[in-house]
């Protein structure tokens, strides 16, 4: 908890430094990126000018003078950047040339200019669209949910190990002597006082046990079942019960049951239909008439209809009744 709470404390500190950074820093942040990127790593707005930290107002002119007639692009006709060196010049000294705008640049001259300058400052320089935004937030919310499934882990084996160790305890004795039988013990898991079912105030939570003289413990359910308790019964943490990716393993699930579904549909359809377009005599159960003779045409045999009382299209009649 103490550790969470620094790191809160830190975190909210970055944010207000973040919000305390103006457009004005950011133009500050891009314009020494340029400056070092096109003159060399490490190259300040006083270097560039070759004047020091401490010159003066009037100092700084007259250096950005001489800078600006050595890089000005009619002096150097056909040299690649030398527009964009002339205009970052004039920017770099104005902002020198401005109470504000030095006290500002000094500031992260001295202190260095910030690896992390906010999301405002990225966002408005790289304008990520929907798509990317949505990719970023799901693979962060997918790592933050792996490791909280890590720290579960780890918290629950902790907790196990302690169960385990309180369990022989009771049924060992301080030594951890194996008492050479199956013993049942109470093991208290905490929190407040309670009553047992037997009235007793007991300290927090408990749950009866049974320690086996080889040390497996196991947990004595209200039906007399026992559950054994090994880091087994522990999660494991896992990337694919990750909200995205077991969403995603569900959603194929579904489909794949729906059309699995529609398939068996079709095909049964199609069997009735084959068996109503055979009409043949073994497709339909035949129909015993006890009362019935048999004739010489051999129509009827055994109270039964023969082949030649089947109409068209599978459905039996009635054979006529001779007189």
């Amino acid at each position: 908890m103490r550790y969470l709470s620094v790191f809160f404390a830190v975190l909210a500190l970055l944010t207000g430094l973040v919000h305390a950074w103006t457009k004005e820093d950011h133009e500050i942040f891009d314009l020494v990126s340029a400056v070092e990127a096109a003159e060399g790593k490490g190259t300040t707005f006083y270097s560039w000018l070759e004047v020091s930290p401490t010159a003066s107002m009037a100092d700084i002119g007259r250096a950005y003078r001489k800078k600006s007639m050595l890089l000005h692009p009619d002096k150097n006709p056909g040299v690649k950047g030398a527009q964009e060196r002339f205009a970052r010049l004039g920017v770099v000294s104005s902002i020198l040339r401005s109470e504000e705008g030095r006290e500002r640049y000094d500031f992260f001259y001295k202190n260095g200019v910030p690896r992390w300058r906010g999301t405002g400052y990225y966002y408005a320089r790289f304008r990520p669209g929907l798509g990317t935004v949505l990719v970023f937030l799901t693979i962060l919310t997918t790592g933050l949910h792996y490791v909280v499934q890590r720290m579960n882990y780890r918290r629950d084996l902790a907790r196990i190990e302690r169960i385990l160790e309180q369990a022989k305890l009771a049924a060992w004795g301080p030594k951890m002597l194996p008492a050479g039988t199956r013993k049942k013990v109470r093991v208290n898991l905490g929190g407040p006082p309670r009553l047992d079912r037997d009235g007793n105030v007991v300290m927090g939570k408990s749950i009866d046990m049974v320690v086996e003289n080889n040390g497996n413990v196991f947990m004595l359910e209200g039906d007399g079942e026992q559950t054994p308790i090994n880091a087994d019964a522990a999660t494991p943490p896992s990337l694919q019960s990750t909200w995205f990716i077991a969403l995603v393993v569900a959603l194929v699930h579904k489909i794949s049951g729906r059309e699995a579904q529609t398939s068996g549909a079709s095909e049964a359809g199609g069997g009735e239909d084959g068996e109503m377009a055979t009409g043949t005599d073994s497709d339909v159960p035949e129909l015993e008439y006890p009362d019935q003779e048999p004739n010489s045409s051999g129509d009827i045999k055994s109270g039964k209809i023969g082949p030649t009382a089947v109409k068209a299209g599978g459905r039996r009649r009635k054979a006529a009744r001779k007189r």
